[in-house]
């Protein structure tokens, strides 16, 4: 009869520690989850971050190059205004001549 209520013993303590067994695996398995969805939101905000500076960066060297890039068609322009000015004044000099000379 002690056989039998040793074996009854044993059984009921391993469906205790088989419950205990399940019930940390199910803590542990609820912390894992929390952990992941926490560091998941960490590394989405990283990446977000990440994606903005990126995009300012991009941002302010196409400003920068725009910025080049219109000084440069402004000096352009200022020398092609210079030449026309230059050009205009040769032809009043020229059309004041011909005109005094029609006129004495």
């Amino acid at each position: 009869m002690t056989a039998i209520s040793e074996a009854i013993i044993n059984i009921k303590n391993a469906e205790d520690d088989a419950e205990k067994l399940i019930e940390d695996s199910k803590i542990k398995s609820v912390e894992i989850i929390e952990e992941s969805k926490t560091n998941s939101i960490n590394l989405m905000d990283e990446l977000k971050n990440s994606a903005n500076e990126e995009a300012k960066s991009i941002i302010f060297n196409a400003e920068e190059k725009a910025k080049i890039e219109a000084k440069s068609i402004m000096a352009n322009a200022e020398k092609d205004v210079n030449n026309i000015k230059s050009q205009a004044n040769a032809n009043v000099d020229e059309a004041a001549s011909i005109i005094v000379k029609n006129i004495l």
